[in-house]
């Protein structure tokens, strides 16, 4: 039986949506399938890891028969991907199998039951619903998503937090060394104050989804569960049971030492130094003094690098020590032309913003060399 007649381009690209959530290391084998499913004239690709769930939907051709099949989302992308642009796809159902039919091409893939397939529960009765746009959200995700924690013991930390107010979502990542901080103005919305950790999985597959566009996105956050819709995508995932720490402690606020420095100047010289940085410690001393920074960087076989750098300053000195990767992280991840940077004394975290983003903060903790 012809369960769909379409092009390779028509079924890739919402098979590569779906497919980033299909977890690699799975318990159960169904969990690397796809659910292909017809309804009427749409077709729905859902995928899961248990803790999220993404729904693409795209238009089916007229005059079929509803199907839900599930099948190797790996291998069927990878089909597609080997195709030419535009070739017709016919997907065809044999006994337990699905023949996908390209030219003269034949590829016969196994299935599994659909309806052993597992979904998430519906996100029921929201707590706070926020609209903004692709690329106001993925600008905020971001500024933000380099400073989440990676398998940290510190579960609550492997993720971001999301602040809902009636005035703005605020996005929040710590993992215990350096914080980023990312707001987006949400005046005007009936939203009642609540927050969640996002996963950090959630985080990087919702980024990457995301179009720098002026496409609306629709966020509903519950108690245990988020879900956004935007363009033909649903993504539903659970959040972190966990108490975040409290981040308005973090961001300093007496810092007396202000400096204006171009972002690519800082960030190359930044990456020179680190050519000769420890390995291990990674770190690299900021040497502020009247009209000038030097980075400089030393290694455990006695090699020095030194770079420096005219700035406006007027004031005490200052030498404290970074790892150069959280400056470079930064760094990288803005787009500015230039950052502010606030020192306080050796001990004091530094603090990064940017002059035309006042709801951006990044809290960097300095470090002995």
């Amino acid at each position: 039986m012809i369960l769909l007649e379409t092009t390779r381009d028509a079924l890739l690209r919402p098979l590569q949506a779906a497919v980033g959530i299909v977890e690699r290391r799975h318990t159960l084998p169904i969990l690397s399938n796809v659910l292909i499913a017809r309804v009427s004239d749409r077709l729905d690709f859902i995928a899961t890891d248990l803790e999220i769930q993404i729904t693409v939907s795209a238009p089916a051709d007229a005059g079929r028969a509803d199907f839900s099949i599930t099948v190797s989302a790996k291998k069927l992308q990878d089909i597609c991907r080997s195709l030419p642009e535009d070739t017709p796809v016919v997907l065809e159902a044999v006994d337990s199998k699905v023949t996908v039919r390209a030219g003269r091409s034949r590829f016969s893939l196994q299935t599994l039951p659909a309806d052993h397939f597992p979904r998430l529960a519906p996100l029921s009765e929201p707590i706070a619903t926020l609209r903004l746009t692709e690329r106001e959200l993925k600008r905020a995700l971001g500024l933000v998503q380099y400073a989440m924690a990676q398998q940290d013991i510190r579960y609550y930390l492997n993720g971001a937090l999301l602040v809902a107010s009636p005035q703005a979502l605020h996005v929040v990542a710590t993992d215990g060394h350096r914080l980023s901080f990312a707001g987006v103005p949400v005046s005007g919305q009936d939203v009642v104050p609540h927050e969640v950790i996002l996963p950090r999985k959630t985080v990087l597959e919702v980024y990457k989804l995301l179009a720098d566009s002026e496409d609306p996105v629709s966020l509903e956050i519950g108690a245990s569960q988020v879900k956004l819709t935007f363009g033909h995508t649903e993504l539903v995932s659970k959040v972190i049971d966990g108490k975040f720490p409290d981040y308005t402690r973090v961001i300093p606020t007496a810092l007396d030492k202000h400096i204006v420095v171009s972002r690519e100047t800082l960030l190359h010289a930044l990456q020179r130094a680190a050519i000769l940085s420890n390995e291990k410690l990674r770190g690299v001393r900021l040497v502020l003094t009247d009209g000038s920074l030097r980075v400089i960087s030393t290694n455990s076989e006695q090699e020095e690098a030194q770079e420096e750098l005219e700035v406006d300053y007027q004031g005490d000195s200052l030498d404290i020590g970074f790892n150069v990767t959280y400056l470079l992280d930064v760094l990288t991840n803005l787009s500015a032309t230039e950052v502010q940077c606030a020192f306080g004394d050796a001990g004091a975290s530094a603090l990064i913003t940017l002059a035309d983003e006042p709801n951006f903060k990044y809290v960097v903790m300095p470090m002995r060399i």
